[in-house]
């Protein structure tokens, strides 16, 4: 039997040549991260500036405003509702027939009109407070835009999972909504 010839020389520096590789392709990725240590990032809490801003809390007091006769309408029909259902529980064994039938028919219709009213109300509710929210949305992004701008930041981040507070913005950002 024969041994195989020995490899030639450029197959035994195989070792070598691979850690230089790995150490060149290491370097060539890791070169952007230490770009990247250079970043400045910010972070909002989007949730925050809507529950928080002066504008966010202006636009609520308004649509509470704009809503409160309805309401206060669902809530004067709901309470109607529940005193002819009372009053049928109460008085129903001791009422005639016509009588009994004629409460219970005014019941549903009340019943039926409430949940009517009441889809409206909220259909048009979400309609107004989400017009109202991006009139605030788009306030926050100007003002975001400005300090981003002013303080020379690379990146600014809105709704992430996690952010520590080192770049969390938010109060600038809640400070500058309330000075406008």
């Amino acid at each position: 039997m024969r041994l195989p010839a020995r490899p030639p020389l450029s197959y035994r520096r195989l070792p070598v040549n691979r850690t230089r590789l790995f150490l060149l392709a290491a370097a060539l990725l890791l070169a952007p991260i230490a770009e990247a240590a250079d970043l400045k990032i910010g972070f909002v809490q989007t949730e925050r500036i809507f529950r928080e801003a002066a504008p966010a809390q202006k636009a609520q007091r308004k649509l509470e405003k704009e809503f409160a006769d309805r309401d206060a309408n669902l809530q004067k029909l709901s309470k109607q509702a529940t005193d002819l259902q009372n009053q049928l529980a109460k008085d129903g064994p001791t009422m005639s027939e016509a009588d009994r039938g004629r409460k219970e028919r005014d019941l549903a219709a009340m019943n039926r009109d409430f949940q009517r009213l009441q889809r409206e109300f909220r259909e048009d509710l979400n309609t107004r407070r989400n017009e109202e929210l991006a009139a605030v949305q788009e306030r926050a992004n100007k003002v975001i835009k400005e300090i981003a701008e002013s303080e020379k930041y690379d990146l600014i981040l809105q709704d992430v999972i996690y952010a520590g507070p080192k770049i969390d913005i938010t109060e600038r950002i809640l400070k500058a909504l309330a000075d406008k």
